[in-house]
């Protein structure tokens, strides 16, 4: 469930929170046997989840388009009545009592009980009190916060957007159940301006684009979460490994190639099988071993670290590799490139003494932001994750003195660099606490790019060491850091980002000769290939369509470029440009239009 500010806990969060109470009254009207499951406000608006049983044939039964009318007309209904929102706080067996015929809530409420889970079915660090809200005939399991009474949600400012399945507690192992989604405004005006910009993320959305573009494809044969790339993508993919690549060089990083896969006991002395062992896939036995294909690279770099004696002018050793990992996310929460299986990481991990460590970190903090001013990010959040005690042992590495130690030196460092921070406890990696950096696209759509993280505990149990100046062995922190995320996580990013008119540099295609007839193809070619010597990625449209058909298709693949030539083209040597963004220039020389590319494409500039 995403953060709110305090405005928004006052505001907005209350109003989504009691427009999913609502909603979940009406579908009750609705479907008087349905099983309510959660309703969370989320950013944006809220959902709700139900289980409305098996239609005759046994299969699971679904919401209609008709039932989200119907359901909306209910919600309106009962804002109408501006009913109060009662709280009461009860016990567990009155819990129990009160939602006898909802398993969903009855497994809730025993987790209450515990003092494990709150309400949400999400870990809690203190034991909560079991409390209830209660508006119209409608009574909920929840702690609030809530309007004053259902009048107060504006009866113009909410919508029902769609329906999607989801496991219960995400769990494809547990019933799969219909979630509703809706959003809710403070006005007619907001929540008209929210749904524009749902319109235009719809058609900025990097599954309709990666087709449309042909960048990429997923094949049911191959698999689910495993994306083949195109040759347009696989473009995609080879700059941003140059870019990094080169960034990486000048920052001192040292490139190194690790397998694909590894014995087990290798995840089980770094201590990831124990926390990450349902995100592995199942291993493989062979003659007698166990194998696993890998879900990070941290181990194997240990091992590079550790495979000769080191000394403290020897660090820091920063270890940099575009390794491929494998997880096995859950299917309920595959999506596009955003969450796969198969996964190019931009992984690098940097060996540093304690005394080493804020500067190697600020550097880090600062490759981010060479990356963000690049492709034109311009609002961004760097999240401190940290530990809680509850999880130790459980969670996370069991050393509370060097959690507290570890976490005021990531203050410390950022509050040096000045870089702005925001805190939020238990969220840490299992082995340390880490900056992970929240970034939003050109329409406000936000995504977990990158990751900056500190660990203190696996080094040890590699037992990696450095003689320091004292000539003693001592163990030396490891920074694990990803600034362009996944391969797949960055390009779905930036297809929406740039809505897949990606800058000159980055574009799959770079330029396309346009022959006005077939009389000019052969200088169309001539032309093709002097732009390709020049390092260009270009192609000449050769077919028998018309001129004006040629130039559609090369705007619906966004070519930044379109080179029209016809009869004088030809005899002066010139070219008629034709970019992107629409403006035109007649009688341009070649080499000119070969030298303002070749700039374009050697600074990495955004314009066209």
């Amino acid at each position: 469930m995403a953060e709110y500010n305090e405005v928004e806990k006052d505001d907005l969060y209350k109003l989504r929170h009691s427009a999913a109470h609502v909603m979940a009254e009406a579908v009750l009207e609705l479907y008087p046997e349905a099983k309510i499951a959660i309703g969370p406000p989320i950013e944006n608006g809220f959902y709700y989840d139900f289980d409305l049983g098996k239609d005759p044939a046994g299969k699971n039964r679904t919401f209609s388009p008709e039932d989200l009318e119907l359901i909306e007309k209910g919600m309106r209904r009962i804002t109408g009545g501006k009913h109060p929102f009662a709280y009461r706080e009860v016990s567990a067996d009155e819990a129990r009592t009160l939602f006898a015929d909802q398993p969903y809530k009855l497994e809730l409420i025993d987790g209450l009980d515990k003092g494990s889970l709150d309400e949400y079915g999400n870990e809690s660090a203190e034991k909560p009190v079991i409390s209830t809200y209660k508006h119209d005939s409608f009574e909920d399991l929840c702690r609030g916060p809530h309007l004053e009474h259902t009048g107060k949600i504006p009866a113009d400012a909410f919508k029902l957007l769609s329906v999607a399945g989801a496991y219960w507690r995400g769990d494809e192992k547990n019933p799969m159940l219909q979630r509703i989604y809706g959003t809710a405004w403070r006005n007619k005006k907001e929540l008209q301006k929210y749904l524009d910009l749902l319109e235009e993320a719809k058609q900025r959305d990097h599954r309709k684009l990666g087709r449309e573009l042909e960048l990429f494809i997923f094949d049911e044969e191959v698999g689910p979460g495993l994306p083949l790339w195109l040759p347009n993508g696989a473009v995609l993919i080879d700059e941003l490994e140059k870019l990094a690549k080169e960034v990486e060089t000048k920052a001192g990083y040292q490139r190194v190639r690790t397998p694909h896969l590894t014995k087990e006991d290798l995840f089980i002395r770094s201590g990831h099988l124990p926390y990450y062992a349902e995100s592995m896939y199942a291993p493989m036995d062979l003659e007698g071993v166990k194998y696993y294909v890998k879900p990070m690279n941290c181990p194997m770099h240990h091992k590079i670290f550790g495979s000769k004696l080191r000394s403290y002018r020897d660090l820091p050793v920063r270890l940099a590799e575009y390794g491929t990992c494998y997880r096995y996310e859950k299917s309920g929460e595959l999506f596009g490139l955003m969450r796969v299986r198969s996964m190019q990481m931009n992984d690098a991990h940097i060996y540093c003494a304690e005394a080493q460590f804020e500067q190697e970190f600020l550097a880090v903090v600062d490759m981010y932001k060479h990356y963000f001013d690049l492709f034109g990010l311009e609002r961004f959040v760097m999240r401190l994750s940290t530990h809680h005690a509850k999880g130790l042992g459980k969670k996370y590495v069991d050393n509370q003195r060097l959690w507290l130690k570890t976490e005021d030196m990531v203050r410390r460092a950022m509050t040096n660099g000045n870089v702005p921070f925001v805190e939020v406890a238990d969220e840490a990696a299992f082995y340390g606490p880490k900056i992970d950096v929240q970034v939003w696209s050109a329409i406000g759509r936000e995504f977990t790019l990158a990751t900056n993280q500190v660990d203190f505990a696996v080094p040890e149990r590699f037992d990696l060491t450095f003689i320091n100046g004292e000539g003693e062995a001592e163990t030396p922190l490891c920074i694990h850091r990803a600034p362009l995320s996944t391969h797949e996580r960055m390009v779905g990013f930036l297809i929406e980002h740039y809505a897949g008119a990606f800058p000159v540099w980055l574009s799959p295609e770079q330029a396309r000769v346009i022959p006005i007839t077939d009389l000019h193809n052969e200088y169309a070619e001539q032309l093709r290939q002097r732009l390709a010597a020049a390092g260009v990625r270009v192609s000449a449209d050769l077919g028998s369509e018309r001129m004006n058909n040629k130039i559609r298709q090369a705007q619906l693949m966004k070519v930044p470029y379109m080179l029209v030539v016809g009869d004088q083209e030809m005899e002066q040597g010139t070219i008629a440009l034709r970019k992107r963004d629409g403006s035109r220039q007649s009688g341009l020389a070649v080499d000119e239009f070969i030298a303002q590319i070749g700039q374009r494409i050697a600074s990495r500039s955004p314009e066209l």
